[in-house]
């Protein structure tokens, strides 16, 4: 499996221009979330098209959600996402908004573990509304030695 969404991340990476775009790195970003969501359902040949199938499909929507937002809009999510995990309280929803391009979002951390490998991670859910629609995602982040957040795992 991971290898199969090594592929489909490189062969992502190759087909965008030189210019990597926000309709890009939405694509990319929903490709591989999709596959790795396809990756949990079916087995044996049936998996494989599951994979493929989310990985469309996800891909499709984060092109869709990557070229509504501007610079301005991830700086802000980026933000929000970093306080949020360093400082809400589990299940406590931390909200974004751009009054410019009316794009707003939510970051919500649970409880923060310690994995084996002694790094801090924390899961949360996020949305994102553009134009009235809402997406949702979930993902983990861990800490790193610099004291930020890094996201591991989006789905």
């Amino acid at each position: 499996m991971k290898k199969q969404l090594a592929i489909i991340l490189t062969t992502s990476f190759l087909l965008t221009s030189c210019q990597f775009t926000n309709q890009d790195g939405g694509t990319l970003l929903g490709g591989a979330t999709g596959a790795l969501i396809g990756s949990t359902i079916g087995g044996g040949t049936g998996k494989g098209v599951a994979i493929a199938g989310g990985a469309i499909l996800g891909a499709l929507l984060g092109s869709k959600i990557g070229q509504s937002l501007d610079e301005q809009d991830k700086q802000r999510v980026n933000a929000t996402t970093q306080q949020s995990l360093e400082s809400a309280k589990s299940g406590q929803t931390t909200t974004w908004q751009n009054p410019d391009t009316g794009h707003s979002g939510t970051v919500t951390p649970q409880k923060a573990y310690k994995r084996k490998d002694g790094e801090y991670c924390r899961e949360y859910s996020q949305t994102v509304t553009i134009g009235g629609e809402t997406h949702k995602a979930y993902g983990t982040a861990c800490r790193r030695p610099d004291g930020t957040w890094e996201m591991v795992g989006q789905h």
